[in-house]
């Protein structure tokens, strides 16, 4: 049996289709995807801004100690909502951890995982991320509900939502360092 030129590029075109969308180099070429389109985040326009009305959040880190979302009020938070089995959320999280570790001292960070607790910190401990992740133990305050993941909010001192983001962006980037040091000294 003889396969033409257009039926050997047809096979060619999917079986790359498979590769993407049934294998784990599928999930790995759309980290780097989305690695190479995230732009920095946008600042929501003041009258547009939301504001916090609802802190109550019952949160649990990766060793079980219950925190209430609560006690971050009054402070500058960045709340990303993410799951490691999302591209787009594994993707930003390398700049996510250059933030974090630079502003750490100055800024509440709470990457809410959406995920099994155990693949979470089998997810960590591979790429040696050290973050501070919580779970959620009671229903997420409205202004913060997504129906989508990554999903990122940077909340003022005084509850405004600044930062309503979906999908992956660059958190490294000196728009948002700028932005952080705006709402720090607030």
């Amino acid at each position: 049996m003889k396969f033409s030129k257009e039926q050997i590029s047809n096979g060619i075109w999917l079986l790359a289709i498979v590769l993407i969308l049934f294998t784990p180099v599928g999930f790995h070429l759309k980290v780097l995807v989305s690695k190479l389109i995230s732009t920095s985040a946008d600042v929501v326009d003041t009258e547009e801004q939301k504001t916090l009305t609802n802190y109550q959040w019952g949160l649990v880190d990766v060793k079980g100690q219950r925190i209430n979302f609560e006690s971050f009020k009054d402070q500058v938070v960045v709340v990303n909502i993410w799951a490691t089995w999302c591209p787009p959320c594994v993707a930003e999280l390398p700049s996510f951890v250059e933030l974090y570790g630079d502003y750490k001292d100055k800024v509440v960070f709470a990457f809410v995982a959406n995920d099994d607790r155990d693949k979470v910190l089998q997810f960590l401990e591979k790429k040696g991320y050290q973050l501070p992740v919580y779970f959620q133990t009671t229903s997420t305050p409205k202004e913060l509900v997504s129906k989508s993941i990554p999903a990122t909010y940077v909340i003022s001192k005084s509850g405004k939502i600044v930062v309503d983001e979906k999908g992956a962006a660059d958190w490294n980037s000196q728009k948002t360092r700028e932005l952080l040091d705006r709402l720090i000294l607030e």
